[in-house]
């Protein structure tokens, strides 16, 4: 029988999803360490399982992506490609961009980025023309408007506000629009790490 590991020796796997094939992961000799990205309780499954057999365990957990928005960018490149990430699916996928970090002259650039978001059409993701569907149930919808109204409390400006959205025949629907929330102290950002929908 076939052994595709046979005298092949891995140090590092990276795995982003967690699935019946982290877990044979884990378990092969040939496997050194594990970089892994996703959500609390897989990350934690993972590295428990994977340091009791030895190996070396890079877990972010709770994952979400991160933008270093440097002034020398390409600037419709990079709207666009933020536009697309934050709010592609909702932003409700693991490597959604939920925090951007404006460098220098980039700062300008929020105000264009605001626009651009406000200008996504919402609505079902079944209909022509979406580029943003509905969050997956009101629990979440709920959660998205406690966290931006914590936002805003806690002193962040909010630039673009997606909690009370309109939507064609979607009055009943779990819309959030594009939100954009300026966070003003250091310790907003650790708080409020999970707000770009």
């Amino acid at each position: 029988m076939y052994n595709p590991f046979e005298k092949r020796t891995f140090d590092l796997v990276v795995l982003t999803h967690f699935t019946c094939f982290v877990i044979l992961f884990l378990f092969l000799s040939q496997i050194g360490a594990i970089s892994f990205v996703g959500s609390n309780q897989a990350g934690e499954y993972i590295h428990n399982r994977a340091t009791q057999l030895g190996k070396r365990v890079q877990a972010n957990l709770g994952a979400k992506n991160h933008a270093t928005i440097l002034p020398d960018a390409d600037k419709d490149a990079c709207l666009n490609g933020m536009l697309g990430a934050a709010f592609g699916a909702a932003g409700q996928r693991c490597m959604a961009l939920s925090t951007a970090i404006f460098v220098g002259e980039s700062k300008k650039w929020i105000p264009e980025l605001a626009q651009r978001a406000s200008e996504l059409k919402i609505g079902r993701g079944s209909e022509e023309g979406i580029d943003l569907g509905p969050v997956i149930s009101p629990e979440s919808k709920e959660r998205i408007h406690t966290l931006i109204a914590a936002g805003v409390e806690d002193g962040g400006d909010l630039i673009l506000d997606g909690r009370n959205v309109q939507v064609e025949n979607g009055e009943n629907g779990n819309f959030v629009g594009p939100t954009i929330l300026k966070v003003k102290k250091k310790k907003m950002f650790f708080k409020f790490f999970y707000v770009f929908f």
